[in-house]
C-alpha cells in the first residue's frame, strides 16, 4: 500500500472530508426517501431529466452552467460522459419497474377517483384498486366530499417499494466552498478521487465510521469497515488525518450559549445540556474561506436534535446521518399522513437509523433540565400544501428563545396566542426568504396537473417580509432578533442555488426590519453570517 504510512499509524476523518448520501447515484433529500414521493420524483423528475438529457445533452450542460439557471432542470454530465448517464437511465427502468407502476398507478387511480367519487362509499373502490396499490392505501373523504387516497407509509417503508439496496455514501474531499455540483437535478458519475461506499443508511456501521471524527483508527480497521480492496485504499489516505483523539471543550460559562452553523442551524448550551435546530454543517474545505463552526465544534453527545420541517435545506441526510450516534432524542413535528408527499419525519428518522425519535404536535412539550423545549404553529412557506412543520421555543432557565425557521406571519394573532400561552419570548430566530421559489420549483413532480402561471407563481415557499416580521416580534414580545435561513452561506450553495444578493429583495427586506429593531431599542437585531455566537442571562 506504499511506504509512507505504517499499520501502527492511527487517522481521524479529515475536517474537508464530505460523506454525501446517495440513493441510485443521486443526492438525498426528504422526497428521495419515503417510498411514495420517492417514486414519483423518480418518474417525473429523475427518469423525465435523464431522457430530455440524452436527447440533448449539448443543450442540458450548457444550461447547467448558465448562473440565472442554477437549479433548474438541467443535467451538467459533461457531453462525453452521456453514455454513463444511457446506462443509468436502463438500469433504473430496470431495477425500479415497480417504483416506476406504483408511482403511476398512484397517480392515474387518485384522478379516477376524483371523477368518480361523489359522496357515495369508497368500500367498492377498494376492489377497483390497481395491484401496485393493493394494501399500501386507504380511500377516504375530507369534509366536503373530496376523495383523498393516503398511503400507508410505515408498510410502504416494509414493501419492495423502499430498496435500501440503492442506498450509498460518496467519500471525497471538498476543496472549495464552490466546489460541488447543485445537488438536485444531476446524478453523481463515479470519480476517480472519490470512494463510493454501498451501505444502508440504518446500518451502524456509519457510526462506526463517523466515529473518526473523535477517535482515530487504524488503516486496517478504516478498510475494513469500507470494506475497501487495494485498488481503493489508496483513495481514502487524502480523506484521514494522522493524530490524537479529538475533544471537545464544553460551555461551562453562565447563561445561555447560541451559536450559529450557517442557514437554520443553531447549537444551544447551558447547564450541561446542548440543543441542535435544523442540523444543516458544513466541512472545512481545504482552501481557506469564511470562518465558520463546523463539525468539530459539535459536542460528542448532543442531547436534542430539533427539526422545524422536510425542506431539503432542514431535513439534511448528509449532516444527520455523520452526527446520528451524538444524538440523544431527535424531535420532529407532527404530520397528517393524509397526503403522500406529507411525509414522517419520525418514520423517515427511524429509517436513517435514529433509535430515539418523539414527535410533537403544537403546543406539546418535552422537559429538559432546567428548561423545556415546545413545539409551536409555523404557518406558511409551503405554497399552501399541508406539510408537518413546527418551530420551537426552547426555555433555557429564564430565557425564551423562539426558533421559528421560515415562518411567515400570515395571522398575527397566532403569535399573540402564543404570548397568551408562554409569556414573552424575547429571542427570536426567524427566516426572511420572503421572495421564495415558486410551487412547482420543489413541488412539481409530486403535482399531476401543470397550475396556470399565475397561480404557480403566487404560491412560494417564502417566509416573512419586514412587515410581517415586525408583526411577529411584537406579537411574541421580542428584544432580541437574528435573521437566519436566508441562503447566503457560500457552503451551502450547492443545496440552496445562488443566495441572495445584497441588492436582493430578500436582503433589503432583511435589513430594513433589522433597522426597525434597533429604532425599537432592540438589545440585539443581527443577521448572521459565518462564525457567530450570542450570550444570554449572563
Amino acid at each position: 500500500m506504499g511506504s509512507s504510512f505504517t499499520q501502527h499509524n492511527l487517522y481521524r476523518l479529515g475536517d474537508s472530508t464530505v460523506a454525501e448520501p446517495l440513493i441510485n447515484s443521486w443526492a438525498v433529500w426528504s422526497d428521495l426517501i419515503a417510498p411514495a414521493p420517492y417514486s414519483q420524483h423518480l418518474v417525473n423528475y429523475q427518469i423525465k431529466n435523464m431522457s430530455s438529457y440524452l436527447a440533448n445533452p449539448e443543450m442540458h450542460v450548457k444550461a447547467y452552467r448558465n448562473p440565472k439557471l442554477i437549479g433548474g432542470p438541467f443535467i451538467g454530465v459533461p457531453v462525453e460522459r452521456a453514455k454513463e448517464v444511457e446506462d443509468l437511465l436502463a438500469r433504473t427502468v430496470s431495477a425500479q419497474r415497480d417504483n416506476i407502476q406504483f408511482a403511476n398507478a398512484l397517480t392515474g387511480f387518485y384522478e379516477f377517483l376524483i371523477k368518480e367519487a361523489r359522496g357515495q362509499s369508497l368500500e367498492p373502490y377498494y376492489e377497483k384498486l390497481p395491484e401496485e396499490l393493493r394494501g399500501y392505501v386507504e380511500l377516504n373523504y375530507d369534509y366536503y366530499g373530496h376523495p383523498i387516497v393516503r398511503p400507508i407509509e410505515g408498510l410502504l417503508y416494509q414493501s419492495p417499494y423502499y430498496k435500501q439496496s440503492l442506498q450509498s455514501l460518496r467519500l471525497f474531499a471538498q476543496t472549495s466552498d464552490d466546489a460541488r455540483p447543485f445537488f438536485v437535478n444531476t446524478p453523481r458519475l463515479p470519480e476517480n478521487d472519490q470512494i463510493d461506499w454501498a451501505m444502508p443508511f440504518r446500518s451502524p456501521r456509519l457510526d462506526e465510521f463517523f466515529d473518526l471524527e473523535f477517535r482515530p483508527k487504524s488503516l486496517d480497521q478504516i478498510c475494513e469497515n469500507l470494506g475497501l480492496d487495494a485498488d481503493r485504499q489508496e483513495r481514502l489516505l487524502p480523506l484521514l488525518v494522522e493524530g490524537p483523539a479529538r475533544t471537545y471543550q464544553k460551555w461551562e460559562g453562565e447563561g445561555v450559549r447560541v451559536r450559529y452553523f450557517g442557514h437554520a442551524c443553531a447549537l444551544i448550551e447551558w447547564k450541561g445540556v446542548s440543543i441542535l435546530t435544523d442540523p444543516f454543517i458544513g466541512v472545512t474545505p481545504r482552501e481557506p474561506g469564511i470562518d465558520r463552526f463546523s463539525y468539530k465544534d459539535l459536542p460528542e453527545k448532543i442531547d436534542f436534535v430539533l427539526i422545524t420541517h422536510t425542506h431539503h435545506d432542514h431535513f439534511v441526510p448528509e449532516t444527520l446521518l455523520r452526527i446520528r450516534r451524538r444524538v440523544g432524542c431527535l424531535v420532529a413535528p407532527k404530520t397528517t399522513g393524509l397526503f403522500y408527499a406529507d411525509t414522517s419525519l419520525k418514520l423517515m428518522a427511524q429509517q436513517l437509523g435514529f433509535s430515539r425519535v418523539v414527535e410533537l404536535d403544537a403546543m406539546e412539550s418535552i422537559p429538559v433540565p432546567y428548561g423545556e423545549i415546545i413545539a409551536v404553529p409555523f404557518m406558511g412557506e409551503h405554497a399552501d400544501l399541508p406539510h408537518g412543520k413546527s418551530g420551537y421555543v426552547v426555555r433555557a432557565g429564564r430565557e425564551q428563545i423562539l426558533f421559528a425557521a421560515d415562518s411567515n406571519c400570515l395571522d398575527r394573532r397566532m403569535y399573540e396566542h402564543l404570548r397568551r400561552s408562554l409569556g414573552p419570548i424575547e429571542t427570536v430566530f426567524l427566516g426572511m426568504e420572503c421572495v421564495g421559489a415558486p410551487l412547482s420549483w420543489l413541488y412539481g413532480a409530486l403535482l399531476s396537473h401543470k397550475l396556470p402561471h399565475a397561480y404557480d407563481q403566487s404560491r412560494r415557499t417564502k417566509g416573512c417580509d419586514a412587515k410581517a416580521a415586525l408583526e411577529l416580534l411584537e406579537a411574541v414580545g421580542g428584544k432580541r432578533v437574528c435573521i437566519y435561513a436566508m441562503g447566503c452561506e457560500p457552503w451551502l450553495q450547492f443545496a440552496m442555488g445562488l443566495g441572495p444578493a445584497e441588492d436582493s429583495v430578500q436582503i433589503r427586506e432583511a435589513n430594513k426590519a433589522l433597522a426597525a429593531a434597533r429604532e425599537r431599542g432592540f438589545a440585539v437585531a443581527h443577521r448572521p453570517f459565518g462564525s457567530f455566537e450570542l450570550h444570554l442571562g449572563c
